[in-house]
């Protein structure tokens, strides 16, 4: 096969399965994307622009010139906040604001989080399962030919039975000292 594509044909059908997560992975999104209320995408909105540099240098033109007019370094305009308490007022109610939107950004991550958790389970718990399906057929077919697993007959014979998510559970909560 020739090198100038850059993958083998191996390679190639990982990268199908690749592109094919990927493309399942956007298409998902985009599902939960879709189904955003209004008011979730006004407050992502609010909490993306808050996050970015453009909110900085718009907050420092602003406060920076209230502040310079306010002290009298300007002559723009006569200071109508000398002491800066309706400037300092602003500031809070608008942190209380931002503070709000960032907090319901983060519990929407949250829950995105923990269905990503739970899935990533199941397919640890599928993959256990075929996982110990394999080494209970690989078992037989070498007690089949006859090949002999002596050194390791009890590990296999562990490794062959199932375990249950609810047993590792169980211990993990006996043992504070896993967390």
């Amino acid at each position: 096969m020739s090198s100038t594509s850059g993958n083998s044909a191996h390679e190639g059908g990982e990268t199908n399965v690749i592109d094919r997560n990927i493309d399942e992975l956007l298409k998902r999104r985009a599902e939960e994307d879709r189904g955003l209320t209004l008011q979730d995408r006004i407050s992502d909105t609010i909490t993306r622009f808050a996050g970015s540099m453009a909110f900085v240098y718009i907050h420092l033109g602003i406060f920076g010139m209230w502040v310079v007019i306010n002290e009298g370094w300007l002559e723009l305009m006569p200071p109508w906040d000398p002491s800066l308490v309706i400037l300092a007022m602003v500031a809070s109610v608008e942190a209380i604001f931002i503070s709000t939107f960032v907090l319901i950004s983060q519990n929407k991550m949250a829950v995105r989080a923990e269905k990503r958790a739970e899935l990533n389970l199941h397919i640890s718990l599928l993959a256990e399962h075929e996982t110990t399906k394999l080494i209970a057929l690989i078992a037989a077919i070498a007690d089949h030919l006859g090949i002999s697993t002596e050194l390791a007959d009890e590990e296999i014979k562990e490794l062959k039975e199932s375990v249950s998510p609810e047993t590792v559970l169980k211990k993990m909560e006996r043992r504070p000292s896993w967390i």
